[in-house]
C-alpha cells in the first residue's frame, strides 16, 4: 500500500460550528495506480489532493505513507518524506518567473544538495526526454502555456517521485495542449510506473485513470474502476 487515509476529517470553524471540508474519507492508492478525482465546486477535491500531498493538515483520522503514520511525524520529517514520494502540478504551473527553464527545472535538486555534474545530467535528461532541449535557456514569459506546463511536470519529475499530484493541470491549456499532457501522464504511468493523481473536471481526463474518485461535500460518494 502506497497510500492510506483512514476516517480523515478536516474542517474548519464558521460562526462556532464545524464546517467539514472532508468527512470520514476512507481511500488506499496502490503503488502504480492513476486516479482521477472529481466532483462539483466546493466538493473537496483540491483539499483531499493537499492532504495527500501532506501541504494540508487534516483534523482527524489517520494517513499512512508507505506503512509509515504521517500524523505521529515531526514537520522536519514530513517535509523530508514529502520531497522524497512527491511531485506537484499545478493548473497555474508556478513557475519561477525570473529563472531560465533549465534553472526552474533544477530547483528541486538544489534542495537535495544533489552535485552539481548529477544536477546537470539529469536536467539534460529530462530535457532531452520532454523534447524541450531548444527551451533550456527561455524564460516561462516566452513559452506558450502548455510548453510551461510540459515544464512543470519535468520539474516535478526531476527528483524520481513515486507520486504526482496534478490540480487540474489542464485547465488553462487549449483542448490540444491538454490532450498532449494526458497522454504525457498516461506514459509516466504506464512505462515508469509513475503513481498519479490529478484533480479534474473534464471526463475525458478523468478517463485516462483506472479509477475514479467522485466526492460530493467532502464525501466519496462513489469509486468508480474503469
Amino acid at each position: 500500500m502506497l497510500l492510506q487515509l483512514k476516517n480523515a476529517s478536516k474542517w474548519v470553524h464558521v460562526g462556532g460550528n464545524k464546517a467539514f471540508l472532508l468527512k470520514d474519507i476512507n481511500l488506499n492508492v496502490f503503488e502504480g495506480e492513476f486516479i482521477s478525482i472529481m466532483g462539483p465546486s466546493g466538493s473537496g477535491k483540491t483539499t483531499l489532493l493537499n492532504v495527500l500531498g501532506m501541504l494540508d493538515d487534516f483534523n482527524e483520522g489517520q494517513y499512512f505513507l508507505n506503512d509509515e503514520n504521517v500524523g505521529s511525524m515531526k514537520d522536519k520529517r514530513k517535509a523530508q518524506i514529502a520531497k522524497e514520494n512527491f511531485g506537484y502540478v499545478f493548473q497555474a504551473y508556478h513557475l519561477i518567473d525570473e529563472l531560465t527553464v533549465y534553472e526552474n527545472i533544477e530547483t528541486p535538486l538544489l534542495y537535495q544538495k544533489v552535485s552539481s555534474s548529477e544536477r546537470k545530467a539529469l536536467v539534460a535528461d529530462i530535457l532531452d526526454k520532454f523534447n524541450i532541449v531548444g527551451k533550456k535557456d527561455l524564460f516561462p514569459s516566452q513559452l506558450s502555456g502548455g510548453q510551461q506546463q510540459l515544464v512543470g511536470i519535468a520539474r516535478a519529475l526531476i527528483s524520481k517521485p513515486k507520486v504526482i499530484l496534478a490540480d487540474e493541470p489542464t485547465g488553462n491549456l487549449n483542448s490540444r495542449q491538454g490532450e498532449e499532457i494526458m497522454q504525457l501522464f498516461k506514459k509516466l504511468n504506464e512505462e515508469e510506473g509513475v503513481s498519479i493523481i490529478q484533480v479534474t473536471h473534464s471526463e475525458s481526463n478523468a478517463a485516462y485513470a483506472s479509477k475514479i474518485i467522485h466526492l460530493l461535500d467532502g464525501s466519496i460518494e462513489k469509486i468508480e474502476n474503469l
